[in-house]
């Protein structure tokens, strides 16, 4: 189950896991050891998506995207104890390791698989 950059051609990551559920949603990765994999964040609909770094203790990159998976907004190095809001509506928000925006070259108009 890849998390791939079709537009890009390029592997963002090897495995992921969909959090859809309220409790999963809440509980991302708070109190986590070093993320590993993808957590993509589903929406029954497009919206603003607020996201906190509480007792999170590593930054991470987020793509949000719209209901068709491509990239509307990026945050990378979204820092522990910080705050962010998508600065357009999405239906998804991916949540990866620092650093792989930059190393798989992602940006706003990407299309998005998974």
């Amino acid at each position: 189950m890849f998390v791939r950059n079709t537009t890009k051609n390029r592997i963002i990551d090897e495995n992921f896991k969909l959090c859809d559920g309220i409790f999963s949603k809440f509980i991302g990765l708070m109190f986590s050891a070093k993320q590993s994999n993808a957590l993509i964040f589903k929406f029954s609909k497009e919206k603003i998506i607020a996201l906190h770094m509480l007792f999170v203790f590593y930054p991470i990159d987020v793509l949000f995207l719209d209901k068709n998976k491509i990239v509307i907004d990026i945050k990378e190095n979204f820092r522990p104890f910080t705050f962010y809001k998508s600065r357009k509506k999405a239906m998804y928000a991916v949540e990866m390791v620092n650093g792989v925006v930059k190393r798989t070259k992602t940006g706003i108009g990407d299309k998005i698989s998974f």
